[in-house]
């Protein structure tokens, strides 16, 4: 399994912008799919976005796109979201998760198996 450290978390104000990290430990790496998954307070946790291993496909959850953006660096083991025009809504704990390439769902929770332990995004109004 792939260890993973999400960090860029924090406090912003509605409109603002922040950019998450996704840090994988592991030389196999580039062999995974990774999405970012988000958790509000009483809320199941929820797909957000979602990149294949060789970057040729994202997914999106239909009340982020647009605002998100999801890229990666195989050569330096991070995952990144753009999170831009936030709000209020979206505040929650964010998770970046792994999913072995076959039989890859990208918004199934249940196909990821390695998450970190997630990083807070506050956005206030």
């Amino acid at each position: 399994q792939v260890q993973l450290v999400e960090s860029g978390g924090g406090l912003v104000q509605a409109w603002g912008s922040l950019r998450l990290s996704c840090a994988a430990s592991g030389r196999t790496f580039n062999s995974y799919s990774v999405g970012w998954f988000r958790q509000a307070p009483g809320k199941e946790r929820e797909f957000v976005a979602a990149i294949s291993r060789r970057t040729d496909y994202t997914y999106y959850a239909d009340s982020v796109k647009g605002r998100f953006t999801i890229s990666r660096d195989n050569a330096k083991n991070t995952v990144s979201l753009q999170m831009s025009s936030l709000k209020p809504e979206d505040t929650a704990v964010y998770y970046c998760a792994t999913a072995p390439p076959l039989n890859w769902s990208p918004r199934s929770l249940a196909t990821y198996d390695s998450w970190g332990q997630g990083t807070q995004v506050t956005v206030s109004s």
